[in-house]
This record gives structure tokens, C-alpha cells and sequence, in this order.
């Protein structure tokens, strides 16, 4: 068994629109960091999905549901502190505004 620490989401600015972040492959992967910034002037909602192999996002496998994130704020997601994805899952994330929240995460992988 070999373990990988690695940047899992390298920062990036969210999407307005349903987005596959990041999928474990070949792997189980572990959540350790999840950070949400919001660089704009006003609150922006933001929501994560971990979804199973061949699932898709919904209400189901949703974690973190319209979240509100305060202008200025980094938000430190602790919902998805040791989440874990069994290989082919993966994270998707819905911001309520394009180009407003900027989003890093990092974990392991195990393989």
C-alpha cells in the first residue's frame, strides 16, 4: 500500500455550473484540506457533491448544500475534513456566481 499526499484541487475559481473537481483513480483517496475563498464584495453560495463511481450529483451524495460564504471570507469546509472517495468517485462543486469563490483542496491518495 503506497500513500501519496497530494494537492487534490490545486487553487482554482469555482464554476456557476455543476463541475467534476477532481476524481480518484485508480485510488482511495482521503479529504484532509478544503478551502472556499471569496475574493468578491458580497456573499456567494457555494456547494459540494461526493459522488460514488458512475453516480451523479444530487441530493443524495450532497455535503455541503448552498452554503453561504461571506465576502472576504476563507472557509475551511470542515464537512469534508476525512472524507474519503473509493476509486472512481469523485468532487463536484456549484458556485452560486462564476469567478467569485476560489477553491483548493488537498489529501491522500491510497493505492
Amino acid at each position: 500500500m503506497t500513500v501519496t499526499v497530494k494537492n487534490i484541487i490545486p487553487p482554482k475559481r469555482a464554476e456557476n455550473a455543476q463541475t467534476t473537481q477532481y476524481t480518484a483513480l485508480n485510488c482511495k483517496a482521503i479529504i484532509d484540506k478544503f478551502t472556499v475563498t471569496n475574493t468578491t464584495g458580497g456573499a456567494v453560495t457555494f456547494s459540494v457533491n461526493l459522488v460514488p463511481l458512475a453516480g451523479s450529483a444530487s441530493a443524495a451524495n450532497i455535503v455541503i448544500s448552498a452554503k453561504s460564504i461571506a465576502a472576504g471570507e476563507c472557509y475551511t469546509c470542515p464537512e469534508l475534513v476525512g472524507q474519503t472517495l473509493e476509486s472512481g468517485g469523485f468532487i463536484s462543486t456549484l458556485a452560486g456566481a462564476a469567478t467569485s469563490l476560489t477553491i483548493s483542496a488537498s489529501g491522500r491518495e491510497i493505492t
